[in-house]
Order: structure tokens, then C-alpha cells, then sequence
């Protein structure tokens, strides 16, 4: 039997970093980084006698993101202790909730191979975060608090994800969102985000799930999808070689490209629920639910439609620009400004997007205001430079922030378009390549490119492309 026989069934558990300043229960502050163990006090690293204080700012992040995947808010909820015994959790349990939590029963379009797919969401929580162990080779084990009471709101989805490619564009439009609901930075690298992937794999036509096993804490879009695609062929072989796949938690070794056992799988009834005595149930009145939707921003979805309608870019380009709030209002503006949308979202794809990759910066990170790549596609628009000359442009911007009118300005950059000098100069690079002029005047008219390269290489590109061929035409044609 095939691996084409078999049914790959997903679910995600997503943790996400509130952007909060202090922790969810206590003044410390959330910054990442600083040494280990300064971010930290009896309050998060659950000294007895301490007792915790509800942020209201995690509550009304949580319904923020709740209210931007559809989710439904529920006016009561609680929190809850969920116990387990590990050393980077110093109260030996963490406060987050069980039966009750504040959204449930949402949804995220996603679209697969054109085809647009709901993946519902079970619930979103808010829990806190917990320590972090740090394994010192041949010193044993150390434990950092500071992330210890870092607000979190996890993320259940439905085990609607039937491929691992379909994780990968779900995580990524869940970043989005939660980007443009601005609850979280979802840095990955900094763990902001990450995602726990449920995964299990039955016989096509079967209703009854497999044994699913769990992969924790990955923090990359592409290890999810590489760690889904291992585990899916890993659960397969096992079961035809008569095998039978244990329910447990495993981890992504991405050195190794494989995904390892860590320990046999929790049930949630082994954490022990019981509802948090220190802290008061969480009333959200239904005013409070509409005020925090009307200051949610326009979604991507929606920004997609309207760039594509509005401004006449492609569906594929409206979804690479609308991915990222920053870069979508960074292209709005400059739209506005512009002579030609489409012009502006092709400069950000192509050479916006590919400098900050080169410089790994991320989207808001851009050294020059939209407007002024706006006055960078006018002056194209407008001929007063070519194309070419733009991209010289472009990267002196990049490098000094300056104006583009006052690079063009002090590098004597405008285009030539003077009919009188252009012609005088075609006339002397075509009687200095005889060659190619025979070769037009056969009927190779695609030799002409040649003489249009000596001309922009004469003029140092600065010619107008336009009116050079033009030229060039004209007084080869007067030869025929």
C-alpha cells in the first residue's frame, strides 16, 4: 500500500506572545532578552504568599484576536490551574483555562491551490508562559524565569489540516492576522510565536482518527511543515510494517531532519484542572466586545479585495503585499502618492522585499517613507529618468534615506531627451557597427537592441530607451 492511501489529519496548538509591557500577573516587564533570571519576581517565579493580579490589557488582546478570527467571546470565563511538575515552571502548575474560555468556536480562511478552505478554531485562551531551560553540555541544567509569566493566548485549532503544505499557509495567514489585530510582534525567532503540531494519519475513507502524536514548540513556518511531512511518512511506514503508532510527545531535530520521542503523551484529565482560587472569574460586558471590534483595523482578506479592485494589482501580488500591516500601509501610502499603484507594489516585491531579506530586516524596517518611493516611480513615470537609472536610485536611498529628486539632482542622473544630441549620437554608433547594420537592413530586426545597448552604454544610461530606439529606427529605416 501507498502513502496515497492514507489520510493525513492535522490540528495546531499555536502559542502567541501578547505585546503587553508587563507580565499577566504581575509589574515585570515582558522585554525580550536581559540576563537570565533579572525579569523576574516572588510573584512569577511563585514565591508562597505571593498572590497574582489579572493585566486587564492580556484579556482585552486575547478578545482582539479572538474577535479577528471570528471567534465567538464569552461574556464569563475563568482561569484555571493546570498542575504538572517540571523545572521550568516554578508553581509546579500554570495558571491558563480549561472548561471555560474567553473565544471559542472560530475560523480562518485559508486558500489551497486556489481553492479557499476553512479551518475552524476550537478556542483561544490566555495562559500564562512558562521558564526556559538551558542544557550546559557536561554542566547539567540550568533554568531562566524571565519568560515565566509572559502572556500567552494559545490557539486550538480543529484537526481540519489535511497536508502539511496546508500548515504552512494556515500559520502564516494566523501571523497575519494577529500582526494587522496588533496583539503580538510574532517574532519566531524570539518565540513570539509557535505552534505545536498534532498529527495523525488513517486509511482514506475511514471516519475514526489514527493516533495522533504531538511535536512541540516549533518556531519556524518551514520546520512545521518539514517536521508534519517526516512524522505523516514516519506513522505510515510504521503502520505497514505492522507496527502500531504510540500516542506521545515528539520533538523536531531539524540538524537531523527527523522528528524524536520525548515522552509518552499527557491527557488533559493527568493536569488535574481546578479553577484558580487567587484569581476572580473574567466578566467581558457585550459593550466592552463591540468596542474592541470597531478598533480593529481593516483585515487582510478584505485589504486583498479592494487593493486588487481599487488599485489593479494581481491576486498574487496583493497577497504577498497585504501579508504584512507594515507593508501593506507602507504601500497604501505610496499608492496615493503615486502616479501608477501597480508600479509601486512591483518596486516592493522586487526590490523592496528582496533588500530586506538581504539585510534580514523585517517589514517595518524600510530606511526611506512611502512618499518617497512614490517620488521615485513619478520620476519614471514622468521620463525624467529610465527604469535603469530608478534602481541606482533606489539603492542610494536605501543607503543614505535621501530623496530621490536629490540623488537624480546632485548625480546629474535626469534622462536625455534631447532629440538633437540623441540623434547626432545614434548616427555615429550605427556608422561604427557596420556589422549590425547589415544585419537589420537584412531583416534581423532584433539586431537594433544592439545598437540600443551601445547607446545606453554612450549615454551611461541615462538616455530615454523610448525615443533611442525610436531614433535608431528612423535612420536605419531612411537607409533601406
Amino acid at each position: 500500500m501507498s502513502y496515497q492511501d492514507y489520510e493525513i489529519v492535522i490540528g495546531l496548538e499555536v502559542h502567541c506572545e501578547l505585546k503587553t509591557e508587563s507580565k499577566i500577573f504581575c509589574g515585570c516587564t515582558t522585554k525580550f532578552g536581559g540576563d537570565p533570571n533579572t525579569h523576574c519576581c516572588p510573584i512569577c517565579t511563585g514565591m508562597p504568599g505571593t498572590l497574582p493580579v489579572l493585566n486587564e490589557n492580556v484579556v482585552e488582546y486575547a478578545v482582539r484576536a479572538g474577535l479577528a478570527t471570528n471567534c465567538k467571546i464569552a461574556e464569563f470565563s475563568k482561569q484555571d490551574r493546570k498542575n504538572y511538575f517540571y523545572p521550568d515552571l516554578p508553581k509546579a502548575y500554570q495558571v491558563s483555562q480549561f472548561d471555560l474560555p474567553l473565544c471559542y468556536e472560530g475560523e480562518v480562511e485559508i486558500e489551497v491551490n486556489g481553492e479557499v478552505k476553512k479551518v475552524g478554531l476550537t478556542r483561544i485562551h490566555i495562559e500564562e508562559d512558562a521558564g526556559k531551560l538551558l542544557h550546559e553540555a557536561g554542566e547539567g541544567s540550568l533554568v531562566d524565569y524571565n519568560r515565566c509569566g509572559v502572556p500567552l493566548i494559545e490557539i486550538v485549532t480543529e484537526p481540519d489540516m489535511r497536508s502539511p503544505e496546508e500548515v504552512g499557509i494556515f500559520m502564516q495567514k494566523l501571523r497575519s492576522i494577529l500582526l494587522y489585530s496588533d496583539v503580538s510582534d510574532c517574532k519566531m525567532n524570539e518565540g513570539s510565536l509557535r505552534c505545536d503540531v498534532n498529527l495523525s494519519v488513517r486509511k482514506k475513507g475511514s471516519t475514526e482518527f489514527g493516533t495522533r502524536t504531538e511535536m512541540k514548540n516549533i518556531n519556524s513556518f518551514n520546520f512545521a511543515v518539514k517536521a508534519a511531512e517526516y512524522e505523516a511518512k514516519r506513522q505510515i511506514k510504521t503502520i505497514e510494517s505492522g507496527g502500531t503508532i504510540v500516542q506521545e510527545t515528539r520533538r523536531w531535530d531539524d540538524v537531523k531532519g527527523v522528528t524524536v520521542s520525548m515522552r509518552s503523551k499527557e491527557e488533559a484529565h493527568d493536569y488535574r484542572y481546578f479553577p484558580e482560587p487567587d484569581l476572580m472569574p473574567i466578566i467581558t460586558p457585550k459593550e466592552k466586545i463591540e468596542e474592541i471590534r470597531k478598533s480593529l483595523p481593516e483585515m487582510p482578506d478584505l485589504r486583498k479585495v479592494r487593493y486588487i479592485s481599487e488599485y489593479g494589482i494581481s491576486p498574487k501580488d496583493a497577497d504577498l503585499i497585504v501579508a504584512s500591516r507594515n507593508m501593506a500601509d507602507y504601500f497604501e501610502t505610496a499608492a496615493k502618492a503615486s502616479k501608477n499603484a501597480k508600479t509601486v507594489s512591483n518596486w516592493i516585491i522586487t526590490e523592496i522585499f528582496s533588500k530586506l531579506n538581504e539585510d534580514q530586516k523585517e517589514e517595518g524596517s524600510i530606511p526611506f517613507k512611502p512618499e518617497l518611493l512614490a517620488e521615485l516611480v513619478n520620476l519614471i513615470e514622468e521620463d525624467i529618468i529610465s527604469n535603469s537609472i530608478g534602481k541606482k536610485v533606489f539603492a542610494q536611498m536605501w543607503e543614505t534615506g535621501k530623496s530621490p529628486n536629490t540623488i537624480v539632482e546632485e548625480e546629474g542622473l535626469k534622462q536625455i531627451s534631447d532629440d538633437g544630441a540623441l540623434i547626432d549620437m545614434a548616427k555615429e554608433v550605427i556608422s561604427s557597427n557596420e556589422k549590425v547594420v547589415a544585419d537589420y537592413l537584412s531583416g534581423k530586426e532584433q539586431a537594433v537592441q544592439s545598437l540600443m545597448g551601445q547607446m545606453m552604454k554612450k549615454t551611461k544610461g541615462q538616455a530615454n530607451p523610448k525615443k533611442v530606439i525610436d531614433i535608431l529606427k528612423d535612420i536605419l529605416n531612411q537607409m533601406k
